[in-house]
């Protein structure tokens, strides 16, 4: 379960980073207020666009609109000809652009998740869409439609999410950032080394403190397991146990062979974790690869093994001591 949810977490993130350096963007910019890694609607006026094309070092300013659909889940609104200019387009592995304003590009993921292809109709937004194209997955988002559409839809006319630039030359990133972020103090500007950055467990609000509950409620419940199943493996060999203190063993004996077998349980429970993230991440690829994406996470290993033997110890205490003070002459008398 940790290392599922772990490898969830950074699988996303790791997804959408890969996402928005597709976009062959230099710098990133959202509308004051805005989080950088948020899910947030269009804040900021079109006539934005203008402006950054004005300044030195800029060639090119692509806005976008972006709209909330659910979840993680996002459409976003483009000006094809100008998107396809700045990230060198999309690979169509079905179907082609847009041919009218209600028509939708879909990812190849999204496609498979949902069993969709070109020409197909899927419902978003309460109103039906045809969908124009499959594309290759990597670039900005998973759902595509005219931007003007989406606009008008969602009632932010002249209203963009972001805009994208490009510079004449991707070196002077960091100095035309600075000088953005001086004349526009209030926007949220990055190079697209900086965004991508961003996008980490830490920086998204309670992702961390989510992490922290599994494992608590991990080590909880393996305490809770482990102790019911070693207080039966003692009922069930009181009389074994009894036979042991007969022939001399001390308690601390007896408790070395419960917390032995207690650690090697940890050990397989352990392994088997590995193995099934590795199942997990094969069954988000297979059947919801829209939706989520798993990485597997070797350095959390040692943290799972360390919280599974943790919990396993802890529950086999009561039990392990429950075992070494019984009496031997009770014990082997025990039906």
């Amino acid at each position: 379960m940790i290392l599922t949810l772990v490898g969830i977490s950074r699988g996303l993130l790791a997804d959408s980073a890969e996402r928005a350096k597709g976009t062959g963007a230099d710098i990133w910019v959202r509308p004051p207020g805005a989080s950088a890694i948020s899910f947030s609607a269009a804040g900021m006026s079109e006539k934005m666009v203008g402006y950054f094309e004005k300044q030195p070092h800029i060639t090119m300013a692509v806005g976008m609109t972006i709209q909330p659909i659910g979840g993680v889940n996002t459409v976003t609104g483009i000006d094809l000809n100008a998107f396809t200019r700045i990230s060198g387009g999309f690979r169509f592995l079905q179907g082609g652009p847009f041919q009218g304003p209600y028509e939708l590009i879909i990812d190849e993921f999204y496609a498979t998740q949902n069993k969709k292809g070109a020409g197909d109709t899927v419902q978003l937004l309460n109103r039906p869409w045809k969908v124009s194209g499959v594309v290759e997955a990597g670039k900005l988002g998973r759902l595509f439609v005219p931007i003007r559409t989406l606009q008008d839809l969602t009632g932010n006319t002249g209203k963009i999410s972001q805009v994208l630039l490009k510079l004449d030359d991707s070196k002077r990133t960091d100095e035309v950032a600075a000088a953005l972020k001086k004349n526009l103090p209030d926007y949220q500007i990055y190079s697209i080394q900086e965004f991508t950055s961003l996008f980490t467990v830490g920086n998204v609000p309670g992702l961390s403190t989510f992490i922290a509950v599994i494992i608590g409620l991990s080590v909880v419940l393996g305490f809770a397991v482990v102790s019911l199943t070693m207080y039966a493996a003692v009922l069930e060999r009181t009389r074994e146990i009894g036979v042991l203190k007969a022939l001399g063993a001390s308690p601390v004996y007896v408790l070395n062979i419960l917390m032995r077998e207690t650690a090697l349980l940890a050990v397989i429970g352990w392994v088997a974790g590995i193995l099934l993230s590795f199942v997990a991440k094969w069954a988000i690829r297979t059947f919801v690869p829209a939706a989520l994406t798993q990485q597997i996470v070797p350095d959390w290993w040692p943290i799972a093994f360390a919280v599974a033997l943790a919990g396993a110890l802890l529950g086999a205490v009561y039990p392990g001591l429950k075992a070494a003070k019984q009496d031997a002459i009770e014990a082997l008398s025990y039906d």
